[in-house]
C-alpha cells in the first residue's frame, strides 16, 4: 500500500491550482468539441493530427496531475495557539541571520517554492531544518557547506 503524498498549499497557492485545473478542463473540452484533424488516405499520418493528439495527451496528463494535487491538498493555517505562532512551520516568514546578514523567506510547500521570491520549500535542507525552532535557536545546514542561521524572528501572516 503506498503512502499519498500531502501537498501543502497557501490559500492562493490552492486557488492559482483550482484556477488551472478549471482552465486546462476547459481547454481540454474545446479542443475535442471540435472536429480533430483526419488522417490523410496514405501511409503517413498527417502531422497536424499527430500535433493533435501530443497536445491532447499533454493535456489529459496534466489534468491527472493536478486532481492528485487537488485530492492531496492541505491547506496551510496559522496556528491557532500565540505559543505555537513562536515556532517555525509552514507558512511562517522568517527573518534569520546568515554570515552577519539579515536574510528573509517563508517556508512553503514544494509546489509553490520558489526561492526568487523568498519562498522555500519546507522539504529544502534550510527549510527542513528550521521546522520546530524558535526565536533565538542556531540551526546548522550541511549542504555543501555548514551554515548557521539564527533565528531572529518569526511571524505568520493572515
Amino acid at each position: 500500500m503506498s503512502v499519498e503524498k500531502k501537498f501543502y498549499l497557501t490559500k492562493d497557492g490552492l486557488e492559482r491550482i483550482k484556477r488551472e485545473y478549471k482552465d486546462l478542463k476547459n481547454l481540454k473540452l474545446s479542443k475535442t468539441k471540435g472536429e480533430s484533424p483526419k488522417i490523410w488516405h496514405s501511409e503517413d499520418l498527417n502531422p497536424e493530427y499527430l500535433s493533435f493528439q501530443e497536445d491532447l495527451s499533454f493535456l489529459e496528463t496534466r489534468v491527472a496531475e493536478l486532481e492528485y494535487i487537488l485530492k492531496n491538498a492541505e491547506l496551510i493555517k496559522i496556528p491557532s495557539s500565540r505559543e505555537k505562532q513562536n515556532i517555525v512551520g509552514l507558512g511562517a516568514k522568517i527573518l534569520v541571520q546568515v554570515d552577519e546578514q539579515n536574510d528573509e523567506f517563508e517556508i512553503v510547500g514544494t509546489l509553490e517554492a520558489n526561492p526568487a521570491i523568498g519562498k522555500i520549500s519546507n522539504e529544502s535542507p534550510v527549510g527542513r531544518v528550521l521546522l520546530g525552532h524558535r526565536v533565538g535557536d542556531e540551526v546548522v545546514v550541511s549542504s555543501p557547506i555548514k551554515t548557521i542561521y539564527r533565528i531572529k524572528k518569526i511571524r505568520y501572516l493572515s
